[in-house]
């Protein structure tokens, strides 16, 4: 028997959290584990509970999600917990300071619900998402910082051509049915070559790759 996904739902909002817990134990493969009123609780909760995902609010009082997502994801105990970032606030500065500090994706508030369990689903395999249009602004966010040459560690000196390509591809927004139409590949070939740069990247998910893309300076959004 499968066992099913296990949620923490933390969101300073007493309904929402209800609606929530209501559409996610809809669904048979999902369960709600715990819920948090605070960022600081959602750090402890996932500590004591170890769920597969956390649904994250942004503004929370005591401490906001993006630090919360930032201990979640920093401390060894909760590595392998996942962050779902849900806001209403479509801000650039969410978008980066959410992706940097670990979580796999962001989605807003007006989401339809078969779209939230269907990112939960995604989030939980590890895929990663961005709602739409989040990475072209994560693109703008890096060409409004001045443009630097490309420092590339060594890891990134040891991507094949072939990886590089895919990577850069990524980074520019290409879904996977947009890379295997691109490279003329397979799907399953897509995705085998995006699990091996989350291998040799040491990242967590597809959103962690644009940012190293950037961040390294393999790609950058003035050319």
């Amino acid at each position: 028997m499968i066992e099913p996904i296990r949620v923490l739902i933390a969101d300073d909002q007493a309904l929402l959290r209800g609606s929530f817990r209501a559409l996610i134990e809809n669904e048979p493969e999902m369960t709600v584990v715990a819920e948090a009123g605070t960022g600081a609780e959602a750090v402890e909760l996932a500590l004591a509970h170890l769920p597969d995902i956390v649904l994250m609010d942004v503004r929370m009082p005591t401490m906001d999600g993006i630090e919360a997502t930032r201990r979640i994801c920093g401390t060894p105990e909760t590595q392998g917990v996942r962050v779902l970032i849900l806001t209403m606030f479509d801000l650039d500065s969410h978008v980066y300071a959410a992706l940097r500090a670990g979580a796999g994706g962001f989605l807003l508030k007006d989401t339809r619900p078969g779209e939230l369990c269907d990112a939960i689903r995604l989030v939980a395999r590890g895929e990663g998402l961005l709602a739409p249009g989040v990475t072209r602004r994560l693109i703008a966010e890096f060409a409004r910082s001045p443009e630097r040459p490309p420092v590339l560690t060594r890891e990134l000196r040891l991507l094949t051509e072939r990886e590089r390509e895919v990577l850069t591809l990524v980074a520019r927004g290409l879904s996977n049915t947009e890379l295997a139409e691109r490279l003329q590949l397979s799907l399953a070939t897509v995705k085998t070559y995006i699990g091996r740069l989350l291998a040799k990247l040491h990242a967590r998910d597809r959103a962690q790759l644009v940012i190293i893309a950037y961040e390294s300076g393999l790609i950058s959004p003035h050319r």
